[in-house]
């Protein structure tokens, strides 16, 4: 079984104030922890990939299609692939989000470090 660590090269600032860290990958899912400044803006986009989540700290404004969702800590999601999304974080805070993709994302994997133990 393959088992990866946190360590400072595994984060990854992908935005201006989000940061991210591969947890781990492999089998047809990806785990992905997310950093995020108070009051950043994780652009609309879309993938094909379904991506579940929850709030573990924060929140924000997520928008899911046409619909805002009010988010804060304890809140989940599920977002079915190619629906586009948009996530505003509150100023408050840093939020602090654990997503889920399924199948694994391709386009992160130049991110994911070699296990410490496989």
């Amino acid at each position: 079984m393959p088992l990866w660590n946190d360590r400072p090269d595994a984060w990854h600032e992908i935005l201006p104030g989000v940061r991210r860290r591969i947890l781990t990958h492999g089998h047809g899912v990806m785990l992905v922890l997310y950093h995020i400044a108070p009051s950043s803006t994780f652009p609309l986009h879309s993938h094909p990939h379904v991506q579940a989540g929850t709030f573990l700290e924060g929140g924000g404004r997520f928008r899911v299609g046409a619909e805002v969702y009010e988010m804060r800590k304890g809140s989940s999601y599920s977002v079915a692939g190619g629906i586009p999304h948009e996530l505003v974080t509150h100023a408050d805070g840093p939020s602090v989000i654990l997503d889920v993709f399924v199948p694994d994302r391709e386009d992160f994997l130049k991110e994911a470090l070699p296990a410490d133990r496989a």
